[in-house]
């Protein structure tokens, strides 16, 4: 019986051999297919009895498929910006058909091109497979089902136009300008322009037109006519004015303070601006000489009057010398005016820095207008968002060519008044021109990136990376592709270098994982073990011969 089992156990040994030859000389054949993952032979042995008799029944041997589909291949560069490869863990996506609902399969052959349709196929015919990417960058809610990827389609990315939602302008706006009397209306002759180029969703040009003109503050004024700035020195000794004449002020609800020329320009000047609010302790008044010379007092706050009246110094008001009459009584502070900007509630409007500003269309029409203050730093008196930007909401602009009605967020932040000239910076906006596609890009993280001829560029997909609990037991497919099987678990999508799936490398592509030098080792291995059991199988046929000679 031993003799006869030596013969089946030597016949196992042929079979579990060719198996190996066959393994190998298909990983052979694979070399430099690209994403191929080698299949190595294991062997184990049938036993047909475990007893510890003194007869001995020979067993047999079976040759078992152990699948290398984790082990990396090298990436070699490619010259192709849509031929990718994994850097890590994980599968690209892919269908057979473009159709959503064929099945899933994974891969990891990245050399993918356009076809005839402009969607992304690889070289054995699988569509590669992505999250859609909305224009906010966002990706499905659904993304951890596989229903949420759709073929990577370029086809629709011919033609792009950009629309202008965002713009921003930083410029100087000159200190020195000549005030015009409050108020001033939209339309106005500007003291400077500047133009913005945005695009409308046609992809049509227009020139939005920024105009400002300086004014005086929309508070109340009082103004006199005799000129002060000749005066050096105390009134007393140097002027028609005594130490002793002195007027009245009320600042809004402050007052009377009684301001008494017992000093030069400068201390009536201090003297008025040191009315302050009692409990903001914030100035209420700004008094200088204007370019006549003559004596100005202006209110700080819109809606707080002036009232000048007869003081202790009643020389001063008959005489009217300051031109300042007793009881001018500004108590009708001007209209405040449609603010632009609103005010920052921290900060004191700088009554030399006031502007008037509108938006015009190239047809003239107003988009927008208002008034702007600056801080006596020169900064926009306004608050600043999260993002230090001084938005103005631009809405609902007809450019009376069939587009869209155009929104626009305009960036003021950058506006400043300084003395010196007007100096444009800068000017920006997001929008664009119709552009054609004029390449492709993929990065690390897995995003498709169309760029276009007018310069922009657009995310449009996100490539799912499929990761397995044990990739080694996929199930293997014509195609370089992998189905999934209950040994390899459940797929789990996710984002390129997230959690444990691998980065995408762009331009490269994984090669196989075989190594040739380990392949010709084993296959010579392979071939003496098969020699070794045709060799048992002579010998027993040797003995059996024997035995059938005994007479």
């Amino acid at each position: 019986m031993s003799v006869f089992g030596s013969l089946f156990t030597a016949v196992s040994g042929l079979s579990a051999q060719s198996d190996s030859i066959s393994m190998i000389s298909n990983n052979i054949a694979n070399v430099s297919t690209t994403g191929y993952k080698r299949t190595d032979a294991a062997f184990a042995s049938l036993v047909t009895s475990s007893s510890r008799s003194t007869a001995y029944s020979s067993g047999s041997v079976r040759s078992v498929q152990n699948a290398r589909i984790s082990l990396q291949g090298i990436l070699q560069q490619s010259s192709s910006a849509t031929d990718i490869a994994l850097s890590g863990n994980g599968f690209f996506v892919v269908r057979p058909a473009t159709d959503t609902s064929s099945e899933a399969l994974y891969t990891r052959a990245g050399s993918f091109s356009e076809d005839s349709n402009g969607i992304l196929r690889n070289s054995s015919g699988f569509y590669l497979q992505g999250w859609p990417v909305d224009q906010n960058g966002a990706l499905p809610s659904s993304q951890a089902d596989i229903s949420s990827l759709v073929p990577v389609n370029l086809a629709a990315l011919n033609n792009s136009a950009a629309t202008t939602s965002t713009a921003a302008l930083a410029m100087n706006l000159k200190a020195s300008e000549t005030q015009t009397l409050f108020p001033v209306g939209p339309g106005f002759t500007a003291d400077f322009t500047r133009s913005v180029k945005v695009f409308d969703s046609l992809g049509s040009g227009h020139d939005l037109s920024i105009n400002f003109k300086k004014m005086t503050s929309p508070t109340a004024t009082a103004t006199g006519n005799f000129g002060l700035s000749s005066i050096v020195g105390p009134f007393s000794s140097t002027s028609p004015f005594l130490a002793t004449d002195s007027f009245d002020i009320t600042v809004g609800s402050v007052g009377p303070t009684t301001i008494t020329l017992d000093g030069g320009v400068a201390k009536i000047l201090a003297d008025i601006n040191a009315i302050t609010d009692p409990v903001t302790l914030q100035p209420l008044a700004y008094a200088r000489l204007d370019e006549n010379g003559f004596l100005s007092v202006k209110a700080r706050n819109i809606g707080d009057d002036i009232t000048l009246a007869d003081g202790s110094g009643t020389p001063l008001a008959t005489a009217n010398k300051l031109g300042m009459a007793a009881s001018i009584g500004l108590n009708a502070a001007p209209a405040a005016p449609a603010m632009l900007t609103a005010l920052d509630p921290n900060k004191t409007a700088s009554t030399e820095g006031w502007w008037a500003v509108d938006f015009r269309t190239p047809s003239g029409a107003i988009v927008n207008s208002g008034a702007v203050n600056f801080d006596g730093a020169g900064k926009l008196n306004a608050t600043k968002d999260l993002q230090n930007k001084i938005l103005v909401n631009l809405d609902n602009i007809d450019w009376s060519n069939d587009s869209t009605p155009q929104d626009i967020a305009f960036d003021m932040a950058g506006v400043t008044q300084f003395s010196g000239q007007y100096n444009v910076i800068s000017s920006e906006q997001n929008g664009a021109e119709l552009g054609l596609r004029t390449g492709i890009s993929i990065d690390n993280e897995g995003f498709v990136t169309a760029q276009f001829s007018n310069g922009q560029s657009s995310r449009i997909y996100k490539l799912a990376i499929a990761t397995f609990a044990n990739a080694n037991g996929l199930n293997e497919l014509t195609g370089d592709v992998f189905r999934e099987s209950d040994s390899s678990g459940s797929y789990n999508l996710r984002e390129a270098g997230q959690g444990s799936a691998g980065n995408v490398a762009s331009g490269s592509l994984e090669s196989s994982n075989v190594d040739l030098a380990d392949e010709f080792s084993k296959m010579i291995v392979t071939q003496r073990a098969y020699s070794a059991n045709t060799k048992v199988i002579s010998t027993a046929d040797q003995m059996m011969q024997e035995l059938l000679q005994l007479r």
